[in-house]
């Protein structure tokens, strides 16, 4: 039993051919081959400007005669292509490498010489050109498509990254205030004091506790509370430099890591803070600010052996300002010197 082939699909050719026999010889050809229903789809013009009134998207390949008399057969060549994504098969005379490489070079798809039996190459060239153009409509197609799902994949990565640092900083942030939480600090902490350590600077640590929080949560309501520590908080940033570390430890407890910075020149800084904090939460306690004690250690005064210890002498200076009637700053020294 024999198979049956698809019924091929007639081309609509335009032929541009100065010369009426040529013209005539190259329809017929593709009559020939295509069969007598194909005499409606091709059109032959003896013109550039023939050519150029007609609309050229309804044509499926372009047969181009580079002698024509009213324009160069490469201005034509490119004003067809300008016009109309057709492809366009030059049919010349001239047996000549050079316009041939020429004409490639402008877009034409293909090139022919009327030489021999080249006629019976036409339909073929004509396939050719519709199928190599149809691949490279494609390929464009397929390129652009690519294109929008490189940006579509680079817009879905930027907010994966978006959503993958917010993850971050929610996990390493403590909600309330926008400090760092204790595991974040206790992270930065054990590297600023290796970094200290090695590089042989200073390193400062402060431990602040708000004075009598329990009490103001019961007199004013855990709202009033929880601004307290946000007001505090926005002290304690607005006071520190970017290379400093501030990270809630706990409840009404803050902690302070203060690089390159000498005991001395951190107490300033914390008694600065202890005095800001009390005008800044003044208006929010019925013109009672809260006040702050804090406790201060560090790498070249205390000689601390680890960054755990190091965070246990601001501790222990913070315990002793409480009990020399909090609202101070005083230094892991002194707890050496009552010791």
């Amino acid at each position: 039993m024999t198979r049956m082939c698809p019924k091929q699909r007639i081309p609509r050719v335009l032929v541009v051919e100065d010369d009426p026999d040529q013209l005539d010889l190259i329809r017929e050809s593709l009559r020939a081959h295509y069969g007598p229903a194909s005499a409606g789809g091709i059109i032959g013009v003896r013109s550039a400007g023939e050519c150029l009134s007609e609309k050229l998207s309804r044509f499926d390949v372009v047969l181009q005669d580079l002698n024509l008399p009213d324009m160069p057969g490469l201005e034509l060549l490119a004003e067809l292509i300008r016009r109309a994504d057709v492809p366009v098969v030059v049919v010349t005379g001239h047996n000549d490498s050079g316009t041939a490489a020429e004409a490639i070079a402008r877009g034409a798809q293909d090139y022919v010489v009327k030489l021999g039996d080249y006629l019976l190459t036409i339909p073929v060239l004509v396939e050719k050109a519709i199928d190599q153009h149809r691949l490279r409509r494609e390929n464009v197609r397929l390129q652009r498509r690519l294109e929008e799902m490189l940006n579509e994949l680079r817009l879905r990565n930027a907010e994966l990254q978006v959503s993958l640092d917010e993850q971050r900083r929610m996990a390493t942030t403590d909600g309330l205030t926008g400090l760092s939480n204790r595991r974040r600090f206790d992270e930065l902490l054990h590297k600023r004091f290796y970094e200290a350590s090695r590089y042989g600077f200073d390193l400062s640590c402060c431990m602040c506790d708000l004075d009598c929080y329990k009490q103001l949560n019961d007199t004013f309501g855990h709202q009033v509370g929880d601004h307290v520590l946000a007001e505090a908080a926005g002290v304690i940033r607005a006071s520190l430099r970017k290379v400093d570390v501030a990270g809630r430890y706990g409840g009404d407890e803050f902690v302070l890591l203060l690089p390159h910075t000498s005991l001395e020149w951190a107490m300033r800084v914390t008694d600065r803070i202890r005095s800001r904090i009390s005008s800044a939460t003044a208006p929010i306690c019925d013109g009672r600010g809260v006040t702050v004690s804090m406790g201060v250690a560090s790498l070249r005064s205390d000689q601390p052996r680890d960054a755990d210890h190091l965070l246990s002498m601001a501790d222990r200076a913070l315990y002793l300002a409480k009990q020399r009637g909090r609202d101070r700053v005083v230094a892991f020294g002194q707890v050496r010197h009552v010791a």
